[in-house]
């Protein structure tokens, strides 16, 4: 197989079984026999009903957490362990509060081995491509939640990791700094572009940002029941493509295909 066909990332038949909380049943499956392939350079987002195993699945694809059943490649290679070709940007507050916004960002290079001063001098570089600089010196409490995230997005992509995975990173802030985020991280992945896995509950933000869209059933079992890609033309405004015409189109057939599922999870939530 030529390497250039080889996905990235490739969670193949994965069932993920728990503990259940409930005394009558000894174990609850999450995740059942579900296939993710994401290529080299691709933009995938995943949406589906809250609680349903996105956030699972992205612990498996990050190696904090193994299947009890299915494969996890990555560029073809079984996957042991963590996955060190992905960076992990989480939905929480990540940043160290004792640090500055210039040491939040160069502490992966730290682990790695990376001079002080070459580490300086990166994290600068990252701190003006996220639109930072000259705030290296203040700490995440005297920033914006909006600041943060850029903090936290340099902090992962100074790594140049070849997949980057991200749990809903943009949920908390209110919708203008987030649409300013999302447009920031287009233009920071267009520019090299890396595999993306990207996690929300936001329809309209998975098709603003995506080349593919995938829809994850209601759980337990859950599993992906339909795929759409994403054919609006790059680069992207978030806001202005939301305007289109065939945007509308994408997003009205995809929420047809959600509206089951998410009905059903919401159903779940109100008996428990």
């Amino acid at each position: 197989m030529d390497s250039r066909d080889t996905p990235a990332l490739a969670l193949e038949n994965i069932t993920v079984t728990f503990a259940a909380r409930d005394a009558k049943d000894t174990r609850y499956t999450a995740v059942q026999d579900a296939t993710l392939l994401v290529a080299p350079g691709e933009f995938v987002s995943v949406v589906g009903p809250t609680g349903c195993g996105k956030s699972t699945l992205l612990n498996i694809a990050v190696g904090l957490l193994e299947p009890s059943a299915g494969t996890v490649k990555v560029f073809g290679e079984p996957l042991a362990g963590l996955n060190r070709n992905a960076g992990y940007l989480f939905q929480t507050e990540a940043l160290m509060p004792w640090r500055t916004a210039l040491d939040n960002v160069t502490v992966g290079l730290e682990f790695r081995g990376v001079t002080r001063e070459e580490s300086v001098i990166r994290a600068e570089d990252w701190l003006a491509r996220v639109g930072l600089a000259g705030h290296g010196h203040r700490y995440p409490h005297q920033l914006s939640g909006g600041m943060r995230k850029r903090v936290a997005l340099a902090q992962t992509l100074i790594l140049d990791p070849q997949i980057i995975l991200m749990d809903e990173p943009f949920s908390a802030l209110d919708i203008q700094t987030r649409q300013m985020m999302e447009n920031e991280l287009l233009e920071l992945w267009s520019a090299n572009r890396k595999s993306v896995v990207f996690i929300t509950h936001d329809l309209e933000e998975a098709i603003s940002l995506s080349d593919r869209v995938v829809v994850l059933s209601a759980g337990p079992g859950t599993r992906p029941i339909g795929e759409f890609t994403i054919d609006l033309p790059r680069p992207r405004d978030v806001a202005e493509i939301r305007l289109t015409p065939r945007f509308i189109e994408l997003h009205t057939k995809i929420w047809r295909a959600m509206k089951d599922e998410v009905l059903k999870g919401y159903a779940r939530t109100r008996i428990q």
